[in-house]
Formats: C-alpha cells, sequence, structure tokens
C-alpha cells in the first residue's frame, strides 16, 4: 500500500512537472531521429523522482525494467518507431522534391 501511494505521488509529482529535455527545441529544428530519446528520457525522469521519495520502489522500478517482458517490449517499440523515422524522412524528401520540382520549378 505505502509503495502504490509513494508511485501515485511521484507520478503526480512527474506529470505536474516539465522534461526539459524533450521541450528543449522544436521538431522541426532537430534530428528526426532525437524523438525516440524521448521514452528513454522521461523513464530516467521517472525513475530517478521515485528513487528519491523510496529507494525501495525505485529498485523495484529498476528490477521491473530488466524483466523479458519490458525488455523485449522496448526492443519492439524501438524497432518499429525506427522505421517509422526512415519512413517518414523519405516521405518528407519527396514532399520537398515535389515542392522544389512541381510548385517552385526549380
Amino acid at each position: 500500500m505505502v509503495q502504490s501511494r509513494a508511485l501515485v505521488i511521484a507520478l503526480i509529482l512527474l506529470l505536474s512537472t516539465t522534461v526539459p529535455e524533450v521541450h528543449s527545441k522544436s521538431i522541426f529544428e532537430r534530428d528526426r531521429r532525437d524523438w525516440l530519446v524521448i521514452p528513454d528520457a522521461i523513464a530516467a525522469y521517472i525513475y530517478e523522482t521515485v528513487n528519491k521519495m523510496s529507494p525501495r520502489v525505485g529498485q523495484f522500478l529498476a528490477d521491473a525494467a530488466q524483466t523479458p517482458v519490458v525488455v523485449g517490449t522496448r526492443t519492439f517499440l524501438i524497432r518499429e518507431t525506427t522505421k517509422l523515422s526512415l519512413l517518414a524522412e523519405q516521405l518528407m524528401e519527396k514532399i520537398k522534391n515535389l515542392w522544389y520540382t512541381k510548385v517552385l520549378g526549380y
């Protein structure tokens, strides 16, 4: 019960603050693959916040993050978002090429 309360308080604190790494630049100003780091930055921020409040709950989160289910899910998400990122980059190149050739006439 105490662990779940500590986790709820940590999540409330997390959601009430901003993560500077996530909001540092506009998506259009940075490399498109930078956004793949956002989930890791959020997870690290959650862990640090929870670990400061309750080291036992922090250790539980660290152990839970190393379970095969979590590691497999994380690997799957990274693989799929990498594919989507590459497709988005190709689409942006095609749109830019169409803009320059058809609209601007270069």
